[in-house]
C-alpha cells in the first residue's frame, strides 16, 4: 500500500487502488477530484486561493492549483465531464485574525461550480483542523477533526529606554 502525504501548495494523483493521499488542513483547503469510470483521482492542498496585489484581488494561486490537478487527471485518462469533487478545510483557526479560511472555502466552491464539477460532499469552515485521507481510485475519504487550542495573541511591551549615566556620546 502506498501512502502519500501532501503539504501546502502540493498535489498528487494516482490510478493505483492501493494508494492513499493525505494532508492536514487548517485554513487551507484541499479538493479531492476523481473520475469513477477511469478510476483515477487526486488531491491538492491550497494554501491561499486568492492574493491581493496593489489592491487588486487575484485568484491565480487557487486556479493554478486546481488546473494542475485537473490537467494531471486528464493525462491519466479522466474525463473532465465525469469528475466528482469533495472539498475540505478552510477553518478560521484564530478568532478575529483573518478571513483566509472562509475565503479559501468560497474560492473552492465557486471554482467547482464554474467548472461544472459536482461536489458530492464537503467539510468546510468551522474552527477545527482536519486530517484528510483520500483513496483516489474510489473517491473514499476519511476525515478526522482536531480540537483547536485557543491562542491568545500577546504583543510584548516596548522595553524601556536604557538609562544614561552621563551625556557622553560615542561615535
Amino acid at each position: 500500500m502506498s501512502k502519500f502525504v501532501i503539504t501546502q501548495g502540493e498535489f498528487k494523483t494516482s490510478a493505483d487502488p492501493d494508494t492513499t493521499i493525505s494532508t492536514l488542513l487548517g485554513s487551507c483547503v484541499a479538493c479531492c477530484l476523481w473520475d469513477p469510470i477511469a478510476a483515477v483521482g487526486g488531491m491538492n492542498h491550497i494554501l491561499l486561493a486568492s492574493t491581493t496585489r496593489n489592491a487588486a484581488k487575484s485568484d491565480l494561486a487557487g486556479v493554478n492549483a486546481m488546473e494542475l490537478l485537473i490537467n494531471d487527471l486528464l493525462k491519466m485518462g479522466a474525463s473532465r465531464g465525469r469528475l466528482l469533487a469533495k472539498a475540505f478545510g478552510g477553518a478560521q483557526m484564530i478568532k478575529g485574525l483573518s478571513e483566509i479560511g472562509p475565503s479559501n472555502c468560497a474560492f473552492a466552491m465557486n471554482f467547482l461550480e464554474m467548472e461544472n464539477i459536482t461536489c458530492v460532499s464537503s467539510s468546510l469552515g468551522g474552527m477545527l483542523s482536519r486530517n484528510v485521507v483520500f483513496t483516489p481510485t474510489t473517491g473514499a475519504v476519511r476525515v478526522k477533526t482536531h480540537q483547536s487550542t485557543e491562542v491568545e495573541i500577546v504583543i510584548p511591551a516596548t522595553p524601556p529606554a536604557p538609562a544614561c549615566g552621563n551625556d557622553l556620546e560615542l561615535f
